[in-house]
């Protein structure tokens, strides 16, 4: 099979990689993996888990979910305990200028730590904005205001550039006013287009020019769109796209969700999420702890990408190749060994809130 796109971001079970999971990174519609706290024992052997990947796939993108406070998958074995972004919120309104340069500290390691273990990316830094009505998103977000965040989560991208990693802004375009919890509910949010572009989404205009991914969050807007973002042409190609100019990749958010299982009255397969997904503007689409029973669910979305491209019911899209390509490291990252005694990462360690 030769397709023109590789959109799934799948996961697997272990610590190690087993004949199933080597099989499908070599499916051609694999194009990243993404890894848990139960794929970490320690650094040797996290080190050892993404050279064994990149051995069986080396375009694949390794991908993690570590953000800093509550939401950080590996805390030991010297990985440095990031404080949750609501820190440098609560440092801004202290000293604006020393939050900033805490932020950038905080993405510089974040991402530094990471690609010395063999990690490409890391799904940082959160641009929703803290409504205090949003559990799922609590001290996740940086600040209520969304100029604050904007500054602050433009550090943060900065810092983990400067490690050589891609970054990615979420939950476009704005989870933090929705009180439910997308992971097991359908969360709403009533606002105008009008309300969300002044306020929550404007982090995502003021740094069309920075981000190098977005993930849409699980939300339905019902004045903009009756699908929740990440399914939605609307907020995807005329909005994100369109009206404030975003040109990175987008991820969906994970499609085993519970927002993202339903979908114009009716509930959806793996496959037809991500075929609705991708045909709506998402790059990638993530399917995630679907591996520990075998992966059945992993091979059937797979297989369902795989008869949906044959018979035309989606288009693999060239460009979102690329997208996902960009997102790749370009330089080498340092051992962890040296760089434990970098100068820059050192600095940045003493910088931290």
């Amino acid at each position: 099979m030769s397709l023109e796109q590789a959109p799934f971001v799948l996961d697997i079970a272990g610590t190690t990689l087993s004949k199933h999971d080597r099989r499908r990174l070599k499916h051609p519609l694999t194009g990243g993996l993404i890894l848990f706290a139960r794929n970490w024992v320690d650094r040797a052997q996290l080190t050892d888990l993404c050279a064994e990947i990149k051995s069986v796939r080396p375009d694949v993108l390794i991908c993690v979910d570590h953000e800093g406070g509550r939401v950080q998958r590996f805390r030991t074995d010297g990985f440095t305990h990031l404080p949750p972004m609501r820190a440098l919120g609560e440092l801004w309104m202290k000293d604006a200028m020393a939050a900033q340069d805490a932020a950038s500290a905080c993405g510089h390691v974040l991402a530094a730590e990471l690609r010395a273990c063999g990690v490409d990316l890391s799904f940082a830094p959160v641009l929703d904005l803290d409504h205090g009505s949003s559990g799922v998103i609590g001290d996740r977000a940086f600040h209520r205001d969304a100029r604050v965040a904007t500054m602050l989560a433009k550090a943060v991208a900065h810092g983990m550039l400067r490690a050589g990693m891609a970054h990615c802004g979420k939950h476009f375009p704005g989870h933090g006013f929705a009180a439910a919890d997308s992971h097991v509910a359908v969360p709403v949010d009533e606002r105008s287009l009008k309300a969300i572009l002044a306020d929550d989404a404007a982090p995502y205009g003021w740094l069309s020019s920075t981000l190098t991914a977005v993930m849409p969050a699980h939300v339905v807007y019902p004045k903009v769109d009756g699908r929740p973002a990440g399914f939605s042409r609307r907020w995807l190609q005329d909005v994100l796209r369109g009206q404030l100019g975003f040109t990175g990749a987008v991820f969906s958010d994970d499609l085993s969700m519970e927002g993202a299982r339903h979908l114009d009255g009716g509930t959806l397969t793996y496959a037809e999420a991500a075929v609705e997904a991708l045909e709506a503007g998402c790059d990638l689409v993530l399917l995630c702890n679907q591996s520990a029973d075998g992966g059945a669910a992993v091979d059937a979305l797979l297989d369902g990408l795989a008869e949906a491209a044959a018979a035309g019911r989606w288009r693999p899209n060239p460009d979102a190749e690329q997208r996902r390509a960009a997102l790749l490291p370009s330089s080498l990252p340092l051992a962890w060994d040296e760089l434990m005694h970098d100068p820059a990462y050192q600095r940045s360690l003493e910088r931290l809130p």
